[in-house]
């Protein structure tokens, strides 16, 4: 859900807003991916844009080990 909040910021719109559509890239699926974390391996649902000029900042491309996203999302709150 917060990869969805970080495309849906990266677009302008919210998702099925196309009233307030103001760019010509658009929602375009998900990609799956697996990663690390501290509890053991998991599989992700990547969002992703047409122009694929969407980079997530939580969990950046590339990366496989999120072993400290617990302290990230903890930090957030704080």
């Amino acid at each position: 859900e917060m990869l969805e909040t970080e495309l849906e910021d990266e677009l302008g719109y919210e998702k099925y807003d196309k009233e307030n559509k103001e760019t010509d890239n658009s929602r375009n699926g998900y990609s799956s991916k697996k990663v690390r974390t501290s509890m053991g391996e998991i599989e992700l649902k990547i969002p992703r844009d047409r122009k694929g000029e969407y980079e997530p900042k939580i969990i950046p491309k590339y990366k496989r080990d999120i072993s400290d996203i617990e302290s990230r999302i903890i930090g957030m709150y704080g």
